[in-house]
C-alpha cells in the first residue's frame, strides 16, 4: 500500500484491513442497505428518464430528494456522529 496514490484515512494492519472489509460487506449486504440501494436505483433511474441533472448528487432517504453528495453524507453540515 506504500505506492498508492490514494492516502487513507486509517492505517490498518493487513489482517485488521481484511477484518474491516469482511464488516463492511456485510453491512453492506444488510437487508436495509439493500432496500435502500434498490429504493436510489428506481429514483435514479426515474429522474434520468425525466431529464433531471444528477451529476455529484445522491439520493437522500431522509430528505426524499437528490443533494449533492457533500451535504448527503455529512449530514447537511452537521456531520454523522449526531445521525441516527
Amino acid at each position: 500500500m506504500k505506492s498508492s496514490p490514494i492516502k487513507l484515512k486509517q492505517k490498518l494492519s493487513p489482517s485488521a484491513a481484511l477484518k474491516k472489509a469482511a464488516r463492511d460487506l456485510d453491512y453492506a449486504k444488510s437487508p436495509a442497505r439493500r432496500d435502500k440501494k434498490a429504493e436510489n436505483q428506481r429514483k435514479r433511474r426515474a429522474a434520468l428518464k425525466r431529464g433531471v441533472n444528477l451529476t455529484g448528487k445522491d439520493y437522500d432517504h431522509k430528505s426524499g430528494t437528490f443533494k449533492s453528495v457533500k451535504a448527503n453524507r455529512g449530514n447537511d453540515g452537521k456531520g454523522t456522529k449526531l445521525e441516527g
